[in-house]
């Protein structure tokens, strides 16, 4: 797919919690295509130590008001000057990058995100329910306040919680939600987060002979496969995950299965 560079206005910094928050940007040119899954290269301003872009996943497309979202979690230098945006500022951004998620060969499928790592899964839900896909997502964090906006996903999907300290849904881990008490039927799972929960998540689907497909989120600085510095470890060779991935079959990746 052609990539594009354009200067983004910030419509506006909406703060969810102390650590997170989602930014409106609005394109200066009509909205290219954009699949679930691919991600956008931010140049980040106003921060002395942050030389590189930031890649962030696309957490919603309106192709009407032609604007896109970011989900952000603030960890460093870099993600701390963009939580200090405001409306109007100018937002250079690369896009769209990388592969995205495959259809389902059937009609029920598994979302599974993890913190910040819901961040693609908005967009996702929003796909296959367009494509007449049902769609279960069921969401994860430590506490009630790592839970990212559940309520956009009712209107697309059913919706079910898991928190370490039980102060939302269902306590535990995602990987011991009842939901995986028994293969409900899912033709495929696709989860994005931490690594040991994706790795987590992609065990359970191969011993329920379910496909599972998860996004990466290794640094990426280029965006472009140039400075090779995502490469990930494939039963095919290893890859890179800015160009090859950030979607991977979870059953080609080595070591996770």
């Amino acid at each position: 797919m052609k990539k594009y560079m354009y200067d983004f206005r910030v419509q506006q910094n909406r703060r969810l919690s102390t650590n997170y928050f989602v930014l409106d940007l609005e394109c200066p040119e009509k909205l290219p295509e954009i699949l679930p899954g691919q991600f956008a290269e931010v140049l980040v301003n106003n921060s002395a130590s942050t030389y590189l872009r930031r890649p962030f996943s696309i957490y919603d497309v309106d192709y009407e008001m032609n604007t896109l979202k970011m989900l952000i979690k603030t960890v460093g230098n870099g993600t701390n000057s963009l939580s200090e945006l405001k409306a109007g500022n100018i937002l250079n951004v690369i896009f769209p990058l990388g592969n995205s998620f495959s259809l389902p060969d059937g009609n029920t499928v598994l979302l599974v995100g993890g913190g910040v790592g819901i961040a693609p899964m908005l967009y996702l839900t929003k796909f296959l329910k367009s494509k007449g896909t049902i769609v279960d997502v069921l969401i994860g964090g430590r506490t009630k306040d790592d839970i990212l906006e559940p309520g956009l996903y009712s209107p697309y999907a059913n919706v079910f919680i898991a928190t370490d300290d039980g102060s939302l849904g269902e306590k535990g881990i995602v990987t011991q939600h009842s939901i995986f008490s028994g293969n409900a039927g899912y033709s495929r799972v696709y989860a994005c987060g931490p690594d040991p929960m994706m790795k987590a998540v992609a065990g359970l689907a191969y011993s329920m002979g379910i496909p599972c497909e998860v996004s990466l989120e290794n640094l990426m600085a280029c965006g472009i496969g140039a400075c090779l510095c995502c490469i990930v470890e494939t039963d095919e060779g290893n890859k890179t995950t800015c160009v090859e991935g950030p979607v991977f079959d979870s059953r080609k990746l080595s070591g996770w299965h």
